[in-house]
């Protein structure tokens, strides 16, 4: 058995999320549901990686200094 190209995008996109949350990626990963395919293992519940843009952003700081 070995991971398929979406099972490693999936590691990859919870390891950005943890890093970009400074959050523990352990339970990102025991959330996982495997799913064998002929390309390998697949992530059939792959995280989701949100990027606020640039407004977004300023709001946010500027609700958080009010």
């Amino acid at each position: 058995m070995h991971l398929s190209n979406q099972a490693i995008g999936a590691i990859m996109m919870a390891l950005q999320k943890s890093l970009m949350d400074q959050s523990d990626i352990v339970p990102v990963f025991k959330e996982f549901v495997f799913k064998e395919s002929g390309a390998g293992l697949v992530v059939e519940n792959p995280p989701t990686v949100e990027f606020k843009n640039k407004a977004e952003e300023e709001e946010e700081q500027t609700d958080a200094e009010v």
